[in-house]
């Protein structure tokens, strides 16, 4: 994309600068042509290189990166041994990591996950101070040893495990993938046309737009893996308030329990909790 904009800035310079047949008063300052190529550029990009897929999970129709489920699995097994070894390896504790596998595939049997092509595996890492989970495209799932010991029931295990394959079958992380490029690329873009070439003020406030925008993906992705989770939770047998106690597990090893959700990748637990309250009723209530 770089060699075709340089061509197309160089067309630009010399029609500001030359003006048409001699006339005064028609410059365009390369500046903002540089800015509209690279805005241009970015919607042209993510319109040819992206793929619309109607999700049978969420209902929703998704801009994804990788047009394939196989592309996201390969991925996904590419990028797990690294993450592995950055959680300090796997548990050693074989009943634990027995346990995660366990409540694992009993989420994937009773669920529609088991008709799709993910290859979903259960990881139980040694990291015992980092609390957290996450799940990688294609199927790894992973959770620490610092959050899987604050657990009071196997129910506990369930949702969470559950609301990582809700961002596995949800197509989150391709979906951020796309949205990130598309949106780093205008920040960029709009940068530019909004700088006077004195400050980075321009820059400042279009990267601040992009991330907030990115992180209201990623808190829409946080909401809907929970639904999903406490759906798998419940078709599995688990009792999917366990849920809400995760949420005050959050809490409490955070340090937050409310406040604003502005400028977060992850809404704040108090509002997951009446989310997921709401969440439960529907299921509830849809039988």
């Amino acid at each position: 994309m770089i060699p075709t904009l340089q061509r197309l800035l160089s067309v630009g310079q010399a029609f500001a600068y030359g003006g048409r047949r001699g006339r005064q008063g028609c410059a365009v300052n390369p500046r903002v042509i540089m800015a509209l190529l690279i805005i241009g550029g970015s919607l042209i990009y993510h319109w040819l290189g992206t793929t619309s897929y109607q999700n049978e999970f969420t209902g929703r129709t998704q801009t994804l990166a990788l047009a394939s489920h196989e592309e996201e699995i390969a991925l996904g097994l590419q990028s797990a041994p690294e993450m592995i070894r950055e959680m300090g390896g796997l548990s050693r504790d074989p009943a634990g990591r027995s346990l995660v596998e366990k409540v694992g595939a009993r989420l994937i049997a009773s669920t529609a996950a088991q008709q799709t092509p993910y290859q979903f595996k259960f990881h139980l890492l040694s990291d015992a101070r980092t609390v957290n989970a996450f799940a990688l495209p294609g199927g790894q799932i992973f959770i620490t040893e610092a959050l899987f010991r604050r657990f009071k029931s196997e129910d506990q295990l369930a949702g969470v495990l559950g609301h990582e394959m809700g961002h596995v079958v949800g197509r989150h992380s391709n979906e951020q993938m796309a949205n990130s490029r598309l949106w780093s690329g205008l920040a960029q873009g709009l940068g530019i046309l909004l700088s006077d070439g004195s400050n980075n003020t321009g820059a400042y406030v279009a990267n601040m737009v992009a991330q907030w925008r990115v992180m209201k993906f990623s808190r829409d992705d946080e909401l809907e893996s929970d639904a999903l989770g406490l759906r798998f939770m419940m078709q599995a047998g688990y009792n999917p308030e366990a849920l809400i106690g995760v949420m005050e597990i959050l809490a409490e090893a955070s340090g937050v329990s409310g406040g604003s959700d502005f400028m977060s990748s992850h809404p704040s637990p108090d509002n997951r909790i009446e989310k997921i309250r709401e969440v439960i009723a529907r299921e509830r209530g849809g039988r």
